[in-house]
């Protein structure tokens, strides 16, 4: 297994006398996963919820329950799969069920008879969809969550409550359709359950992006996996996130191993996947001409209560007097530094814009511009010129838009968090 997972540290080691902070980005890429690790005993199970409140009536429902009908077509029949649906309250349309043409039929006249009504309690959904999960806990368990609306300000304190259980149970990607959900209420649940959010604008491309997350679901072959840090005695890890494809800050989901060691959690894998994560360490500074093991970082795979470790890198650090040394910052870690400015910088903008403080506003977007040019994430600036008129992007040097459509400014603030990685020439 151990072929399979390969992990690399870019960093610059050398540090200025006194100097206590050490950074690394650590790639792991895995290659050609072997699909016999998820053992057909073990399997897959995939579930699906949607929302049926009042809002969701009309052409929304109609084309959710369509997306939802082909989804489960599109089912391997190797898989497991669930449907819930919620409002005020939460309903198993079709309990777990193997993917078999028998029972994707049943499911299939299952969804035609939901209907949209009541109000929006997302904890109540959460919950009967662990109680889904559950039955197959060996399994790669993800989850698909669909609304239109914003969670009731009620349901607060259970949806955290739910989440935690939830947590480390199963995965889960949500999508908003229209524009009167909350995107930081769905980053809230996706992040805390290691999926994405993304914008739904009209109903007609719900089913296009319901096959995405579903192709993306079903690559998945290896569950439960976790990124273990050993720091030496004294040190403190700052942060660990995650920082490509996106951004999703882990530092405060780790849990403890043993003295000195922790877990950060991870999610499921697939063949041919690749992801960057940034460690930021405090440790006690040596003299010059001290070398140190900063930390070691290892993919830990946990099958059946035997831990199997799947890729390990080191960290280091090494104290210098040589300036030029020092000085020079590596180029992957100055990249998704900046890829983090980025997204911090959109946000603030945005929030600025919404209050109506334009100076910030276009400071905070002039320099997310600035950032997107510098680092090649055309994506991100293609999606900025939909809320400024860009006039110089080197510079940063742009202008608000008087008009700008709301599903525009949510696309921006939902996928600020995607980021792009360095160009192999740059390596």
């Amino acid at each position: 297994m151990s072929e399979q997972f390969r992990a690399e540290v870019f960093q610059n080691q050398y540090l200025p006398q006194g100097v206590r902070e050490v950074n690394a980005i650590m790639t792991i890429t895995s290659e050609n996963v072997d699909v016999k690790v998820a053992t057909p005993k073990n399997g897959r199970l995939f579930g699906i919820i949607c929302d049926t409140s009042g809002s969701m009536g009309g052409n929304k429902i109609q084309a959710a329950k369509e997306a939802m009908s082909k989804l489960v077509n599109l089912l391997p029949h190797d898989a497991h799969f669930f449907i819930v649906t919620g409002a005020s309250r939460a309903n198993v349309v079709f309990p777990v069920s193997p993917a078999t043409g028998e029972k994707k039929q049943q499911a299939i006249a299952a969804i035609k008879h939901i209907k949209a009504n009541g109000g929006t309690l997302m904890s109540t959904w959460l919950t009967q969809a662990l109680t889904q999960f559950k039955i197959m806990p060996q399994a790669v368990r993800q989850a698909l969550l669909l609304t239109d609306g914003q969670n009731d300000d009620s349901d607060e304190e259970s949806l955290q409550n739910v989440l935690k259980q939830c947590e480390g149970v199963f995965q889960c990607d949500c999508r908003g359709v229209g524009t009167d959900w909350r995107v930081a209420q769905l980053q809230q649940i996706a992040d805390q359950l290691l999926g994405t959010t993304d914008i739904i604008p009209n109903a007609a491309m719900i089913e296009a992006d319901f096959r995405s997350i579903l192709e993306k679901a079903m690559s998945k072959n290896v569950s439960d996996v976790a990124l273990r840090l050993w720091t030496p005695q004294g040190a403190k890890i700052l942060f660990c996130k995650q920082v490509s494809p996106d951004i999703v800050d882990l530092t405060h989901r780790s849990q403890p191993v043993k003295a000195q060691v922790v877990d950060y959690p991870t999610g499921a894998w697939g063949s041919n996947e690749s992801r960057d994560y940034h460690f930021c360490i405090e440790v006690n500074p040596g003299n010059v001409g001290d070398e140190m093991l900063a930390g070691r970082a290892s993919l830990i795979y946990t099958l059946n209560g035997v831990e199997n470790k799947l890729a390990e890198a080191r960290i280091l650090a090494t104290w210098t007097d040589d300036e030029a040394k020092s000085t020079k910052i590596d180029r992957r870690v100055a990249h998704y530094t900046g890829q983090a400015e980025l997204a911090q910088s959109i946000q603030e903008g945005l929030e600025a814009r919404a209050r109506n403080d334009m100076e910030i506003a276009t400071a905070k977007l002039g320099k997310a511009v600035k950032l997107a040019h510098e680092s090649g994430n055309e994506a991100t600036a293609k999606l900025l010129k939909t809320v400024v008129d860009v006039l110089d992007a080197p510079t940063g040097t742009v202008r608000l838009k008087r008009e700008v459509a709301k599903e525009d400014a949510m696309a921006l603030e939902t996928r600020s968090t995607k980021t792009t990685r360095i160009p192999k020439s740059g390596n």
